[in-house]
């Protein structure tokens, strides 16, 4: 009934790297002239800084495989799905973005305005040309599918064209991911676009909402949770290896298929019965029917019906974007909080 949005296979590109041109160039200019005196040698620094990086450059990054070296700053950015975009719009770099694609669920509303101000070039995944057309310096993506081999987007096309990519580091599958790579993720990008100190604020904010909600449900008996993404022979939910198992924890819960080694995966309607969740989690995005169409399919399978969250309606709703390392996470353990002791927020 409900396919839901494929999680590709995870992608890791040929390393390679930018030779550091500008500091190549200080570094001759500063050999040849060594010998001319403390004016000339004070004309190579004036020159190397006139041709060379911005201050806290060059910056390297190792990310999924894949080495940078950025010489300054990326000045036009086309992000692939919804969740880099709103790390962007959160560091205040609305005026970097050229271009977005595939929203998949409703923007933060603070985000709002700004996200519907920036071109969409595509409703899913764009072609590599309509990149291309957007004449980025720098592509952001979100899922592994942003950068599908077999859709003429590989990381190695990118950068035969001259454009450096980065891929949200929940999909370099060497983990567990938690909110510490959400964290990791916002100072990266902070190192990346020359705005170290916004992504410190930030993830002091985002540090605090979590501590909030967290400390408001501390001492609770912790619930138990199944994640309902999509599917109707068998259930797409989140394992152990999710963030959405760690938002859980963190807001009092725990997930009844934390012990599935996977980030996504298939279990059986036979197993959500066995494991008798308290509460359903249903994840909110474009393409996956309607969440009371989801609710409804819940609510209508006799074999779920003695299933306590079934039984008493227990439904929290969270959008797939929350779910996902981005700004968004910090928010959803309120939410998920609330959902699961709302009688600690009364």
């Amino acid at each position: 009934m409900f396919d839901g949005m494929s999680r590709p296979p995870l992608f890791t590109p040929a390393r390679r790297s930018h030779a550091l041109r500008a500091a190549a160039v200080a570094l001759a200019l500063s050999a040849v002239l060594s010998t001319a005196g403390c004016g000339a040698s004070q004309k190579t620094g004036q020159d190397a800084a006139a041709a060379g990086s911005p201050a806290g450059f060059p910056v390297t990054v190792d990310n999924c495989g894949v080495r940078t070296t950025y010489e300054k700053p990326p000045s036009r950015v086309v992000t692939i799905h919804q969740h880099p975009a709103e790390l962007m719009l959160s560091l205040g770099l609305k005026d970097r973005v050229v271009g977005t694609a595939f929203p998949d669920s409703a923007v933060l509303p603070r985000l709002r305005k700004d996200y519907e101000s920036i071109p969409e070039l595509a409703e899913k995944e764009p072609s590599f040309e309509t990149v291309l057309e957007a004449e980025p310096d720098f592509v952001y993506g979100g899922y592994g599918s942003a950068f599908a081999e077999n859709e003429g987007r590989s990381r190695t096309a990118f950068a035969d064209s001259g454009i450096d990519t980065h891929l949200n580091r929940e999909y370099c599958g060497e983990k567990r991911v938690t909110m510490q790579d959400t964290y990791a993720e916002v100072r990266t990008l902070g190192r990346i676009f020359g705005v170290s100190g916004r992504a410190d604020e930030l993830v002091s904010d985002l540090r605090a909402r979590v501590a909030r909600a967290a400390s408001t449900v501390e001492g609770e008996p912790k619930v138990s949770v199944f994640v309902y993404d999509s599917g109707d022979k068998a259930a797409f939910t989140a394992g152990g290896k999710s963030l959405g198992t760690e938002l859980i924890r963190l807001a009092g819960g725990r997930n009844v298929f934390a012990d599935l080694d996977d980030v996504f995966g298939d279990v059986s309607w036979e197993q959500v019965v066995e494991r008798k969740p308290d509460v359903i989690a249903i994840y909110d995005y474009a393409g996956a029917g309607s969440i009371e169409q989801k609710k409804e399919f819940l609510l209508s399978q006799p074999a779920l019906r003695d299933v306590p969250a079934v039984r008493n309606k227990r439904f929290v709703v969270l959008p797939l974007t929350a779910t996902l390392v981005g700004v968004r996470s910090a928010y959803a353990v309120e939410d998920l909080a609330r959902g699961l002791h709302p009688e600690s927020f009364e």
